[in-house]
């Protein structure tokens, strides 16, 4: 799914092979993995930074077996070995030494989750292990027209930290050069506290692995009607998602981007704006007042006790002027605690806007009467004393006036 995603192309007969090395996580002394034929072969992955795009270029995708977790900091003078997860497949991912700035890492990185998330594969979440990431960093000085030579850096188990892990070794790699000293070939792991890197090994090179066909495994031919079902389960991908978000709802940027961030909240926003006049409010309301009560309440949108038509009907409610947005902002609660509609949590408890001219004319008398400073100093040339004497009047009227109608009013009542 992921190859086909990325326009790669699908290996047509694939064998597996054994890459055989010596460390206490590996059990057996080999992992399972692809060396001559990957799944995935090329293809690309598109990141967006500062509005300008960039195809990120792959090499393969592959499957291979994992190894056991080194774990380093629970005892002062041994590295204690976990192999639960020893033997388990996942999948690999390398690309084209196209990345050439942390930003750019970090943007990718990001897409790549985005992609797991909307095909299915896992949820990406790096800081559980579901999803991790080998950064490989390697510095090309001024005039030169090859790259210096290439550290890995492993054990980064966060977005932000694959970003500080480049940041620092740049820098590392820079000074040593500098300084005319060696860069070593090696693989490092990250300290997040401190934000430096630490040697952990040297690297072996591909040789050392001896690579040969594994025997207990057959090649794996895939039909073409297999595939065909394979990218039938292939949906609408991130970035597409925020383009079309974008041109359809005539949304920002920002907003598109939370939709496409959470794949069940931009469900959520098409199936309520589908139809509508105003996507934009509604998008407010979901982003501003639904996710945030999500996160407050620790629950998901598929818990919402109100079905997606509540929302429209709340922003319908608002642009037609039978509420104002203090008083939506007093009905949602009630909505998201009960699942009524609210239409009828407004009628319920009598939150419907004033706009009758009688009423308002009422309130605005009153309000004039009582402050005439403020009135002298509108009269005076000052519009800001006009928003003190709404205020007064969305006071007396507790937040039911329609604003609009008490400031014209206002303004005719005062100059006559």
């Amino acid at each position: 799914k992921l190859g086909i995603a990325c326009q790669s192309e699908i290996t047509r007969e694939m064998h597996f092979d054994r890459k055989n090395y010596f460390y206490a996580d590996l059990p057996k002394g080999y992992q399972i993995t692809q060396d001559k034929t990957p799944i995935c072969r090329n293809g690309s992955i598109t990141i967006r930074i500062n509005e300008t795009e960039k195809d990120i270029l792959l090499t393969r995708i592959h499957m291979e077996e994992d190894s056991g977790k080194s774990i380093h900091d629970l005892d002062p003078f041994n590295t204690l070995i976990d192999l639960n997860r020893a033997g388990v497949p996942l999948l690999e991912i390398v690309t084209e030494p196209v990345i050439k700035s942390s930003d750019e890492a970090y943007q990718y990185v990001s897409e790549i989750r985005k992609l797991l998330r909307y095909l299915d594969i896992c949820d990406g979440n790096m800081e559980e292990g579901s999803m991790r990431c080998d950064v490989n960093v390697s510095i090309m000085p001024i005039g030169s027209k090859q790259f210096g030579q290439r550290v890995e850096i492993k054990n980064l188990n966060s977005i932000r930290n694959v970003q500080r892990s480049i940041d620092y070794e740049i820098v590392r790699h820079a000074e040593l050069l500098e300084k005319n000293d060696e860069i070593l070939v090696e693989t490092r792991t990250f300290d997040a506290p401190s934000g430096k890197t630490i040697g952990m090994r040297k690297k072996e090179a591909a040789h050392d692995y001896r690579y040969f066909p594994d025997p207990d495994l057959m090649p794996h031919r895939p039909s073409d009607e297999w595939l065909d079902g394979v990218r039938a389960q292939v949906v609408e991908l991130p970035l597409a998602r925020k383009r079309r978000l974008m041109e359809q709802y005539q949304l920002p940027e920002g907003d598109a981007e939370v939709f496409v961030g959470d794949m069940l909240l931009g469900d959520y926003f098409e199936e309520v704006a589908n139809g509508l006049e105003s996507p934009k409010l509604t998008a407010n309301w979901l982003i501003n007042n639904v996710q945030a009560k999500l996160m407050e309440t620790g629950t998901s949108i598929r818990d919402l006790k109100f079905p997606p038509k509540a929302i429209g009907q709340l922003v319908g409610l608002i642009k037609s002027g039978e509420i104002n947005s203090k008083i939506a902002q007093e009905v949602f609660p009630h909505m998201f605690d009960s699942g009524k509609l609210p239409a009828e949590i407004v009628k319920e408890k009598g939150l419907s806007q004033v706009s009758g001219s009688d009423e308002l004319e009422a309130f605005c008398r009153e309000a004039i009467e009582a402050n005439p400073e403020p009135v002298a100093d509108f009269c005076s040339g000052k519009e800001s004393a006009l928003n003190f004497l709404k205020g007064q009047v969305m006071k007396a009227s507790r937040g039911k006036a329609n604003p609009q109608k008490v400031g014209d009013l206002l303004k005719r009542m005062i100059t006559g």
